[in-house]
């Protein structure tokens, strides 16, 4: 029997005023993501992939149509994405394509932050981090500040701070748009490793064809609409990060 979709957006639409005209960056997508998968959102600038996991990622309502995560409506036109706030903290985990980590913080205080935030006790939150900082390979690092770090290894800790409060759906924009292939290899195996382990659902803007073979399936946009959808020829089994 088919798990039912974590994700499910419904006839998305997202306009923009620009002058005396309308910008659609967003025509009417539909799609559904599930547990344990990797989906890629490909597609030229300015197609709309972007604004899709800003929507998908409640931080804007969508102009039309609906976004369903685990079961319940989220989001539409008169959503208030404040109210949203807690749900997205719960489920949500963002990275992004810079790792936006505080310079001033260890790799492990940049984890436990997020889970402070979340009311968790700094012993209790700086114990997790160091857990899911090693778990990515990078407990050799907990003490260094983001400026002793690598791209790939700042990546990494961005990574584990969205994992911080074990979200069930993870978006990604262009997080490997700053690294190397190599690097960015080792990034998007990470996320394929996240979605099985611990069978949440990853989406992930890329240009970066180098390591399409990781995902289950990759949806190509285009003038804010879904032009293509392209499912996985083999399946790559990532080997574990080591330090």
């Amino acid at each position: 029997m088919t798990a039912p979709p974590l994700l499910r957006v419904r006839d998305a639409a997202r306009y923009y005023p620009s002058g005396d005209t309308v910008v659609r960056a967003l025509d009417g997508v539909s799609l559904e993501a599930r547990a344990g998968e990797l989906v890629g959102i490909s597609g030229p600038s300015g197609s709309g992939k972007s604004t899709l996991l800003l929507i998908c990622g409640l931080l804007e309502p969508p102009s039309r149509g609906e976004i369903h995560i685990r079961g319940e409506l989220v989001s539409n036109a008169s959503a208030d994405l404040d109210r949203l706030r807690g749900f997205r903290r719960d489920h949500i985990g963002f990275v992004f394509q810079k790792a936006n980590l505080i310079p001033f913080l260890t790799a492990a205080e940049n984890v436990a932050i997020a889970l402070e935030i979340a009311d968790i006790a700094p012993a209790a939150a700086h114990g997790y981090a160091v857990e899911l900082l090693r778990t990515l390979g990078l407990g050799h690092r907990l003490d260094n500040r983001p400026a002793k770090l690598s791209g790939g290894e700042q990546q990494r800790v961005a990574i584990a701070r969205a994992l911080a409060n074990d979200p069930s759906l993870i978006l990604a924009d262009e997080p490997t748009a700053a690294l190397d292939s190599v690097r960015g290899r080792q990034v998007m195996e990470l996320f394929r490793r996240i979605a099985v382990e611990r069978n949440a659902c990853v989406m992930v803007v890329t240009h970066d064809p180098r390591s399409l073979d990781l995902f289950d399936r990759v949806l190509e946009l285009s003038d804010g609409r879904i032009v293509s959808e392209t499912t996985a020829r083999s399946r790559h089994r990532p080997e574990a990060i080591t330090e």
